[in-house]
């Protein structure tokens, strides 16, 4: 398995030099992309390959910085975008059907290369002890974190739904509807987006809070929050499990992948910011800097609001 891990390391590494040479290409002459795939030039075809040149270069560079089957994904959500485009062009009279028909085929096997790269890392990145992988393809993640805050606060502020994407980084909003339901806006790696409903199916105050999404979800998920007195008071013990079970197996697991190549380790950091939130008043940020709250803004609950937003 670690060799596999290392040959996924190798292919990615590959794939990132070459996003970095597609992106310069790109940019550099838009003409000449266009020409050589055989789709009519323009200004707007132009401004297109140069918005993909942008984006194959920032993959690129990320890749090369950091392998990360997260990464690997988003190349994957460019290739489809890609693919979509040339298949639209194909469509229309004055297009080299040729030229394009190689493109669509050019652009389809480094879509495979994607995937197996992203595999092989991603693979590696799953073995994890909080991280489950059922027969039915669902995904089952387990966390438990201790914060120095009274189970009252805690649970307040995770009970305001609108908090969570304060610290969940793959969370672009909550919206509250009403009913105990509400309408959740994830993103990915790429602009990827996905959009589903949930409901709140229990709420014991200061103890627990379960969901699940409703039916015809993109992803079919549902979670439990416990709150418990840590031992020693030393504050709360928070118990978070959480189901992925996507109902277009491969597919839509490939939607959760998107979101981040692990769930287990993108809920370790987001409970890891959700612990500095409450217990300090600002969240760390990779550079060394801080976003700061501001104690004016209540929230209903007594927790503050942060400063310049959702962090």
């Amino acid at each position: 398995m670690q060799h596999t891990h290392v040959r996924g390391e190798g292919l990615a590494k590959g794939l990132g030099w070459f996003s970095i040479g597609l992106g310069l290409a790109e940019m550099a002459s838009p003409q000449s992309v266009a020409q050589l795939v055989g789709i009519e030039d323009g200004a707007r075809t132009r401004a297109m390959i140069r918005g993909y040149g942008a984006r194959e270069l920032a993959n690129g560079v990320a890749i090369l910085s950091r392998p990360d089957a997260r990464w690997l994904w988003a190349r994957v959500a460019g290739d489809v975008v890609d693919l979509s485009s040339l298949a639209a062009a194909l469509q229309r009279d004055n297009a080299d059907g040729r030229k394009v028909a190689l493109g669509l085929a050019s652009v389809a096997g480094v879509m495979v290369a994607d995937i197996v790269a992203a595999r092989r890392l991603g693979s590696h990145a799953d073995r994890s002890p909080g991280l489950e992988k059922r027969k039915d393809n669902t995904l089952r993640v387990s966390k438990t974190f201790t914060i120095n805050r009274s189970r009252e606060e805690v649970y307040g502020f995770w009970r305001q739904l609108d908090n969570l994407p304060r610290f969940m980084s793959h969370l672009e909003s909550v919206e509250l509807l009403g009913n105990q339901r509400s309408r959740w806006v994830a993103r990915g790696p790429g602009g990827f987006k996905v959009i589903w409903e949930a409901e709140t199916i229990e709420d014991a105050p200061n103890r627990s809070i379960s969901w699940r999404s409703l039916p015809g979800s993109q992803i079919d998920n549902r979670g439990t929050v416990r709150f418990d007195r840590a031992p020693g008071n030393r504050g709360t013990e928070l118990r978070v499990l959480l189901e992925y079970a996507p109902p277009g197996g491969r597919a839509a697991n490939l939607l959760v992948r998107m979101i981040g190549q692990s769930p287990d380790q993108v809920i370790q950091e987001d409970l890891r910011r959700l612990k500095q939130l409450l217990e300090t008043g600002e969240i760390a940020n990779s550079s060394g800097s801080s976003s700061i709250m501001q104690p004016a803004q209540p929230t209903g609950y007594g927790e503050p609001r942060m400063a310049g937003g959702r962090r």
